[in-house]
């Protein structure tokens, strides 16, 4: 179980947090009557719930009046986002004091972003989707954004910059961390420790200690199976690489979550000897204190998925949403993200956690986006035919 103190830390951490923005909820509850919609919402993908809005603007007083006038648009920008509270509060503050630049954020999951733009593409309420948007989602809804390159676009390595026209990548998101509890290991009579691969999932005393979610309804889930895809054939994506998914399936013995945060939770807690998760919250349980858990990156290789920002069509604050896109991938924007547990696109600024090695320590592979995104509902079917087996 998760010690008493490490439940302090993490209350503290939250109520931290929350103290941090609490003047930036009376922003949110301004914006909430402007584009007439709800309140905050889980984080779906993540279990977290961000706390949204933001006064940095209005905390300037003049200074960001006179600074906001030379802004086309109404001086806000009203933003879709899932992004977690941390990540919220290190970059939007620093946004508005630079921009005089009034950030509306609503907070709410992947999926709800998703349905809320269709909902609204007749009369769009937000300007900004940032942090629900890749090639597959985008593929899907395609009629939904606005064109746009930003001019900081070039200064992203070459392989996170923009796709295809329509929206920039501004974070890495580590889809291969294994999350371990080293207290069930020992019960098991394992060693944690030589734990350090897909292979080693195959352990057959690990069968039915292992927490997988369920790559058709989660995104984490289906990240996590296609990294599998990619490192496990003898070419990527191939059927020896569905051969060894067949096993790992096996291994599960049923246990397949309906939510992400379930898996790194549970493994916390003692319920599972391996989490198969992703790195931000597994990091997160170190940062707060967890001894008892160890973060794995795959020796086969590990894949960091970008996730980005796009501007929504009909955005009544275009000119400012352009704006915000430019911030989130400047260099002062990506800095922002180096004392968070999320790893900046801009590969170059490094993390300053100790529990997240560099990219020079890891094995990083790198996933065929564009084919992922075609083949997703394929290779959805084809993990449910496993899983009926």
């Amino acid at each position: 179980m998760v010690n008493f103190q490490i439940q302090l830390n993490i209350l503290y951490r939250r109520n931290f947090m929350k103290k941090k923005l609490c003047t930036m909820a009376v922003s949110l509850m301004v914006g909430l009557s402007l584009v007439a919609c709800g309140g905050n919402a889980k984080q779906a993908e993540t279990g977290k719930e961000s706390e949204a809005g933001t006064t940095a603007a209005e905390e300037k007083g003049s200074d960001s009046s006179e600074k906001a006038e030379d802004v086309k648009g109404s001086g806000e920008v009203v933003v879709y986002s899932p992004n977690s509270d941390s990540e919220i509060a290190a970059v939007v503050p620093l946004f508005e004091e630079k921009t005089g630049i009034k950030v509306i954020i609503q907070s709410m999951g992947t999926g709800d972003v998703l349905a809320r733009l269709e909902a609204e593409k007749d009369n769009p309420q937000a300007d900004v989707n940032w942090g629900a948007i890749n090639m597959s989602f985008w593929m899907g809804q395609q009629d939904l954004y606005e064109k746009y390159v930003s001019p900081n676009d070039a200064k992203l390595p070459k392989e996170y910059q923009n796709p295809n026209g329509y929206f920039e990548y501004t974070k890495l998101s580590g889809s291969a961390a294994l999350l371990l509890n080293k207290d069930v290991f020992k019960e098991l009579g394992l060693d944690a420790e030589k734990f350090n691969s897909y292979e080693d999932l195959l352990e057959p005393k690990l069968k039915g200690h292992i927490a997988m979610g369920d790559p058709t309804n989660s995104s984490s889930a289906w990240a996590e199976l296609t990294n599998m895809l990619l490192v496990k054939g003898k070419e990527p994506y191939d059927d020896a690489a569905w051969d060894w998914v067949a096993k790992f399936v096996d291994q599960l013995d049923g246990t397949i979550l309906s939510s992400s945060s379930q898996i790194y939770k549970g493994t916390a807690d003692g319920e599972y000897a391996v989490g198969v998760s992703y790195e931000d919250p597994c990091v997160s349980l170190l940062e707060d204190g967890a001894e008892n858990l160890r973060v794995v990156y795959p020796s086969e290789g590990a894949v960091w998925l970008p996730a980005g920002v796009a501007i929504v069509k009909g955005a009544k604050n275009e000119e400012n949403a352009k704006k915000f896109i430019d911030f989130l991938i400047s260099e002062e924007g990506q800095e922002a993200l180096k004392d968070t547990t999320i790893r900046p696109v801009m590969t170059s600024v490094e993390n300053t956690s100790e529990f997240m090695p560099p990219f020079s320590k890891i094995k990083v592979a790198y996933e065929d986006i564009k084919l992922v995104a075609e083949k997703k509902e394929e290779w959805q079917n084809r993990w449910q035919e496993l899983v009926k087996k």
